[in-house]
């Protein structure tokens, strides 16, 4: 596996163990749409949340979160789309992001959970 695959895997793991501390129930993980994926489907009270999680070294190329741009944001809304529609959901949904900065041997990573994160 790639190193930029595993770090995205491991800050995924972590972005689940994060929610799940935070009282979340986890649905699902890297949720197949075609070539599109949601990374965490999680409910959260009556609403169910898709989190798309984006890991980095270090933030010195910018923040994680300015990598979930116009093309990612169409590919999320179809993804969830079908996903509302596969599952027959009347939940309030939403869509949060969760970054990450840091390594899986670099100590304490930073963790940055944005919720209601726009989908246009």
């Amino acid at each position: 596996m790639a190193l930029h695959n595993e770090l995205g895997t491991w800050g995924e793991s972590l972005a689940a163990d994060y929610l799940s501390r935070q009282g979340y129930t986890i649905l699902d993980r890297d949720w197949k749409s075609g070539h599109r994926d949601i990374d965490i489907i999680a409910q959260d009270g009556d609403t169910i949340v898709f989190v798309e999680v984006k890991t980095r070294r270090n933030s010195l190329f910018g923040e994680p979160e300015e990598a979930i741009d116009y093309k990612k944001l169409q590919n999320l809304r179809g993804a969830i789309n079908h996903y509302v529609k596969y599952r027959h959901l009347r939940n309030n949904i939403r869509l949060d992001a969760i970054t990450i900065v840091g390594t899986p041997d670099g100590g304490e990573p930073e963790i940055n959970h944005i919720k209601d994160f726009p989908l246009y």
